[in-house]
């Protein structure tokens, strides 16, 4: 029996952040499935195994703890299988990038579609997700990332912030051949950075795993098909070659 089971949809959005940590540190996860989440989201609240609106929920049956929220996971996982800096403005910095990376996921599906993308409002959108590429950059830069070493934070070993960042521009550069064009011009560290954690056997095969399940969907819904419309009609005016591995 697994000791972790995560409750989220099948696709690889902000739950493959959390897959993506487990898969880095060796741990074994079970997936409960769409059907379950749907029952304890739609269920009582005090039936709930931890209060929460929306997934991913990580229930760990060792500790008999249950967590919902995103960077809450994170940093529980980061602590216990020893993913986090050992100083107290590292480990902050780590989570830093975990909130960054889920304000990041909110903004490029507007809110959760909230509202439908446009070719005007991804025109307004482009140059802040240009910024926050360059937010990562500069994270980078100042604590020593070269274009084919280092980490994110600095240090001897990947960590949290290596992991959830890896995780955050290689799953929508993948689907996204323009945003992987962007990410390289703006933040050619972060994508070196992004590539080789994204070619270490764990988060390799975890892609793998996740393009066998599900294909190309990223956040699924109207509000996917309407940024994927906006991308491709802008492709062939702002890309001339494909994605680049």
């Amino acid at each position: 029996m697994s000791r972790y089971t995560l409750y989220y949809w099948s696709a690889p959005f902000r739950g493959q952040f959390v897959r993506a940590l487990l898969a880095h540190a060796g741990a074994t996860w079970v997936e409960a499935g769409d059907a379950a989440v749907t029952r304890l989201m739609e269920g009582a609240i005090d039936d709930m195994p931890v209060p929460f609106m929306g997934p991913p929920v990580l229930v760990d049956a060792e500790a008999g703890l249950t967590l919902s929220q995103t960077p809450a996971i994170l940093l529980y996982l980061g602590d216990t299988l020893h993913l986090l800096p050992k100083t107290a403005a590292g480990r902050a910095l780590s989570i830093k990038v975990a909130n960054d990376a889920n304000d990041v996921i909110d903004e490029l599906t507007l809110d959760g579609g909230r509202q439908m993308w446009t070719e005007s409002r991804w025109a307004e959108f482009a140059p802040r997700l240009k910024r926050w590429m360059g937010l990562w950059e500069d994270l980078g830069r100042r604590h020593g990332l070269k274009p084919q070493s280092g980490f994110l934070l600095g240090g001897e070993t990947a960590g949290v912030a290596d992991v959830v960042t890896a995780t955050l521009w290689s799953t929508m550069a993948e689907r996204f051949p323009l945003i992987d064009a962007m990410l390289e011009e703006s933040a050619p560290l972060t994508t070196g950075l992004v590539r080789r954690m994204a070619q270490t056997p764990p988060l390799a095969e975890l892609a793998a795993r996740a393009r066998a399940d599900y294909g190309d969907l990223y956040c699924g819904g109207r509000i996917e098909q309407s940024l994927r419309e906006v991308l491709e009609a802008q492709a062939p005016a702002d890309r001339t070659t494909g994605p680049r591995r």
